[in-house]
């Protein structure tokens, strides 16, 4: 197999998202702790020093485990971690849950990081925004847009795979992360997003990881939670011992109805219903 050409390497990409950030005196970076914000958070503390700072919204439809996981990231590559508690639930235009959900919910994100970043002096706010997300539905673009928040990632032309590769060749543990996306994505549009509905998915996916499924999605509309997992874990999902560890969880939860997703997990699943 033929050596990968300097044009494509990691350490090219690496230097084309650099150059994007030595164009900052400062930034606030928002971070998630998935692998996008990683790679953005990491590189800034490269090129910026002192002068890079993470944001982390600490809201109800992130997981504990992302919010320990962020925590740890920012420490591990000596990145300023600033982790502020959002209460967009308190939004009706939020939690009544249409198709741009998440343009409210990055408005809080970013309302918060502006704050934030005015009050240490810092001109500029960053979020993960790749150029493989400008194909898809993402009304938290639009938020991102009215506040002026940069796209470093996108400005250097970097996709997924070439952020993945960035992320191993800094030696990020999470270089090979499955996408984690809120858990209000589980939550089908038009039924409301509360913290029941909230901590009920995030304790079934919990279990999900506990049991050995990497990538797993708990839908849930408040009746029924619709599990998927990739194709070859359906079958172990069926097998009587792991299907009672999830009945049962279902029965403390008081869920009526836990059901599995035969076609298995496809992402942003729920987008189908929109125009319909």
């Amino acid at each position: 197999m033929a050596p990968e050409s300097i044009e494509t390497s990691p350490v090219t990409y690496l230097e084309k998202l650099e150059n994007e950030l030595r164009r900052y005196d400062s930034l606030v970076v928002a971070f998630s702790g998935g692998v996008d914000s990683a790679v953005l958070l990491a590189a800034a503390g490269r090129c910026l020093g002192s002068r890079a700072v993470a944001f982390t919204a600490d809201s109800p439809s992130i997981p504990r485990s992302e919010i320990e996981l962020a925590r740890s990231i920012a420490a591990g590559v000596g990145v300023e971690h600033h982790i502020e508690p959002t209460a967009e639930l308190a939004n009706e235009d939020y939690s009544r849950n249409d198709e741009k959900r998440c343009y409210f919910c990055k408005q809080t994100l970013f309302d918060s990081a502006r704050a934030f970043a005015a009050g240490r002096g810092i001109a500029h706010i960053a979020y993960g925004f790749t150029a493989d997300d400008a194909g898809d539905y993402r009304p938290g673009q639009q938020a991102a847009e009215e506040h002026g928040i940069r796209r470093p990632l996108f400005d250097a032309g970097l996709g997924k795979a070439e952020i993945r590769a960035i992320a191993k060749l800094l030696g990020l543990e999470i270089w090979d992360k499955p996408a984690a996306p809120c858990l209000a994505s589980r939550i089908p549009y038009g039924s409301a997003v509360t913290g029941a509905k909230l901590s009920h998915v995030e304790q079934m996916e919990a279990l999900l990881h506990e049991l050995g499924f990497r990538v797993c999605r708990a839908r849930y509309d408040g009746t029924t939670m619709r599990i998927e997992l990739e194709g070859g874990d359906i079958s172990r999902a069926a097998m009587p011992q792991v299907r009672q560890r999830l009945l049962e969880l279902g029965a403390q939860l008081e869920i009526p109805l836990v059901t599995l997703d035969l076609e298995g997990f496809k992402s942003g699943k729920l987008n189908r219903e929109i125009g319909r």
